[in-house]
């Protein structure tokens, strides 16, 4: 029996009751348009500390000794608070789709992890916002039946996404139903 060839940059399907190699399709976080707030407090601290630096108010100088590192300081922390943090949340938050299954993983210092198999089967649901189709966005639920839903929020090009894996569950899915029923088709060299 011979094996499909690639043909246009597909992956052969492996030989039956061979393992085939988990191969990540895409890895993604939710669209940036979220650190929208962040870049504009980024801007205005900046704006504002390189502004009044070195040129406050007699008044204020005079009420609070060494004002300018005050004023750094503070404009230190708001940064750290509203800019550095959410980036961080939002870059610790990924999500892989690979040939075998889709994997959250949030977290920076302790990691949470789950995971949804192609080859169990889901149900895939694409939602898409007023605000998330001007951004060619979408929310991604992925329904494994016995345990709770898989949301993925805020997924861009999300009309591609959801194809890919739409795709992977049947793949994976034919995958399984034929090495579950496959038979032996190397043969005995004894």
């Amino acid at each position: 029996m011979t094996q499909p060839t690639a043909h246009l940059g597909h992956v052969p399907a492996p030989a039956p009751g061979a393992v085939a190699p988990e191969l990540r399709l895409v890895r993604l976080r939710r669209h940036a348009r979220r650190l929208f707030w962040s870049a504009l407090v980024l801007i205005a601290v900046s704006a504002l500390v390189g502004y009044y630096s070195g040129n406050l108010p007699r008044a204020v100088t005079e009420i609070v000794p060494f004002a300018d590192i005050v004023m750094w300081a503070l404009a230190g922390l708001v940064v750290l608070l509203l800019v550095v943090l959410p980036y961080l949340r939002w870059l610790g938050h990924t999500y892989t789709i690979t040939t075998r299954r889709v994997v959250e993983q949030s977290g920076m210092l302790r990691r949470q992890r789950r995971e949804v198999a192609h080859a169990r089967g889901y149900a895939v649901t694409l939602r898409l916002g007023p605000v998330q189709r001007m951004w060619g966005t979408g929310t991604l639920l992925l329904d494994p039946g016995g345990e709770p839903p898989l949301r993925i929020v805020d997924v861009p090009s999300v009309t591609l996404v959801h194809e890919t894996l739409v795709d992977q569950v049947e793949v994976g899915q034919i995958l399984a139903h034929r090495d579950a029923h496959a038979t032996s088709v190397l043969p005995d060299n004894r």
